[in-house]
């Protein structure tokens, strides 16, 4: 499968099955979410892997409340995952690299001071994102499943849970295994998709190229 059709195939999964996912395989997946673009080099992104129960049911209890867990209609699925991937972000090690010789100019000229609130868009986050989508990509090339979950209300809890270092931030998670069952339709998915507005040349208002 390539790119383009990866990109065309990728969904998100919530409904799994228990099967392992072989080691080397998610080593491999791994490693190519690694090689994901990292803002000057930095490489300040990180993962926690937990594979099997007794490991993915830390990040499930730190994350998730009993409650929501006793009515969710996903949680059944979700939770056979064997694999999930914690997605961590440093933010002092973006703000120090941009603080050496090599960058210190442009990060100054850019406005880039030395603390993590002067950065408009956090070049941290934005790795973690470019990582989580090599990691859903190539899941999707493999035939696994792979779902996205954002963080929300349980950062602090999910980092202690998994003996995080203290100064790293938690993008999000992405849960991976073989799908299995039907996956609960998302209301998201009734929903057009606006395409062409999204789309804009030259300014925002401008007209589509010509077809040469």
């Amino acid at each position: 499968m390539d790119v383009h059709e990866a990109l065309r195939a990728r969904r998100m999964v919530r409904s799994f099955s228990e099967r392992p996912v072989p080691a080397e395989l998610l080593a491999r997946l791994l490693d190519d979410a690694l090689r994901a673009p990292t803002a000057g080099n930095t490489g300040g992104t990180a993962w926690v892997v937990l594979t099997g129960p007794d490991q993915t049911r830390r990040y499930w209890e730190a994350a998730t409340s009993e409650r929501w867990r006793a009515r969710a209609r996903r949680w059944p699925g979700l939770s056979r995952a064997p694999v999930v991937a914690v997605a961590l972000a440093s933010p002092a090690a973006y703000v120090a690299r941009y603080a050496e010789p090599d960058k210190v100019r442009g990060a100054s000229d850019l406005g880039l001071g030395g603390t993590e609130t002067a950065w408009p868009v956090p070049f941290w986050f934005g790795d973690a994102a470019f990582g989580v989508m090599a990691l859903l990509l190539g899941a999707t090339s493999e035939g696994l499943g792979a779902c996205f979950l954002g963080n929300f209300r349980s950062e602090r809890a999910v980092l202690a849970s998994l003996d995080v270092p203290a100064g790293w931030r938690l993008f999000g998670a992405v849960v991976l295994g073989y799908p299995r069952g039907a996956d609960p339709r998302s209301p998201s998915l009734g929903r057009p998709r606006p395409d062409d507005a999204r789309l804009h040349y030259g300014r925002w208002a401008g007209p589509p190229p010509t077809p040469s």
